[in-house]
């Protein structure tokens, strides 16, 4: 079997892409090629991992300026033009696109082409690339019920998650402790959020613990903060081991992309959402909303993260353990461990790629 993954851009992107690649090559003995952009993440992820990448160019369409969007236009049969190159030349079964700027050129030339195609949707409501192509494709794999309408042939396989987020055991007793993080670079708004609300929840929540993940920029001045407010806490500009700070945490503060919701559910942690309102399509929003309409999270808009509102939501959570409960039991029932194999198995599936697979031997024992 011969595959290629396009898209990219973000790790909400390329982080799934390699674990569908691995899952790929684990249970077809596939053989993976990525198509890129050299704006990307992919740059570093995918050849770190062993997988060959090329790159096409084309820029972005959505919440950019006009003349960028002109450039785009006019960049993109182009790119369409490099990807059919590409496909030519590796010959592939299948073609999986997972969103960002070079999944769309890569999978038009597959459809042009009649190469099977599969789209990979995190988001409850599909990106500019993957809303492009969505009558066309052979499939889509997506991690919302809500998004399936938006595909011919759809089904809800999830966002693949590290196992060690499905590892973590229910936290029981100890010291009230939550986790704070705005993806690998921070989020400024909620750590100053975090910095102002620190007197309210002192007096809310007296004795908690907070594991905070500031990203540099914002780094010294929370340990000033942490420090003048004699707080109990751990600041870290980066956590190498999420999984960890996860299983610590008895409740977590944090963005809504893609990733992170689905990490959330696989750890079945009640989580208090603060979407990034310039997300593209706003869908940091529509995501973390989509697990507060199941009791999972709770939604907490940017524009109203004044400090008090955000102590006071942490503070009558975290009085709450029979609420936390049910929010993590709502977020562990939206959790799909199997969703790489899942995902796997539908590009096997679409490109006519019959019979067992090592995949349905390993399962069994997972």
């Amino acid at each position: 079997m011969r595959a290629i993954l396009a898209g990219g851009g973000t790790g909400g992107h390329v982080i799934p892409a390699l674990a569908i690649a691995n899952q790929l090559k684990k249970g077809y003995d596939a053989e993976v090629m990525f198509i890129g952009t050299a704006r990307g993440i992919e740059n570093r992820l995918v050849p770190a991992a062993g997988y060959p990448l090329q790159l096409v160019r084309v820029g972005a369409l959505k919440n950019v300026s006009l003349t960028t969007r002109l450039k785009t236009s006019f960049d993109l049969p182009r790119a369409i033009w490099q990807a059919a190159g590409m496909l030519n030349e590796f010959a592939p079964d299948v073609v999986i696109g997972v969103g960002g700027y070079a999944s769309g050129p890569a999978m038009l030339a597959a459809v042009v082409k009649h190469i099977p195609t599969l789209a990979f949707e995190p988001n409850v409501v599909p990106g500019f690339a993957n809303r492009v192509v969505a009558k066309f494709v052979s499939g889509a794999a997506v991690h919302f019920e809500e998004t399936a309408k938006y595909f011919r042939q759809a089904q809800v396989t999830g966002v693949p998650v590290r196992q060690a987020f499905f590892d973590i055991l229910p936290k029981r007793g100890g010291t009230p402790t939550v986790l704070v993080f705005g993806g690998s670079q921070g989020a400024h708004a909620i750590n100053e959020a975090v910095f102002r609300c620190l007197p309210v929840l002192q007096r809310e929540a007296p004795g908690i613990h907070i594991i905070h993940q500031t990203g540099d920029r914002d780094y010294n001045d929370a340990l000033a903060a942490y420090h003048s407010h004699h707080e109990s806490a751990e600041v870290f500009k980066f956590i190498e081991d999420m999984p960890e700070a996860f299983a610590r945490a008895d409740l977590v503060v944090c963005r809504s992309g893609a990733s992170t919701v689905a990490e959330i559910a696989a750890a079945g942690k009640p989580a208090v959402f603060v979407p990034f309102p310039r997300a593209a399509d706003d869908h940091q929003r529509v995501n973390a909303e989509a697990l507060a309409r199941h009791g999972a999270a709770v939604v907490v808009e940017e524009s109203k993260l004044e400090g008090v509102w955000l102590a006071e939501t942490i503070a009558a959570l975290l009085q709450d353990p029979q609420r936390l409960q049910r929010m993590s039991g709502a977020a562990g029932a939206l959790s799909h461990p199997n969703a790489a194999s899942d995902i796997a198995k539908m590009a096997a599936r679409v490109a006519g790629i019959e019979g067992q697979t090592a995949t349905d031997h390993t399962d069994s024992h997972g």
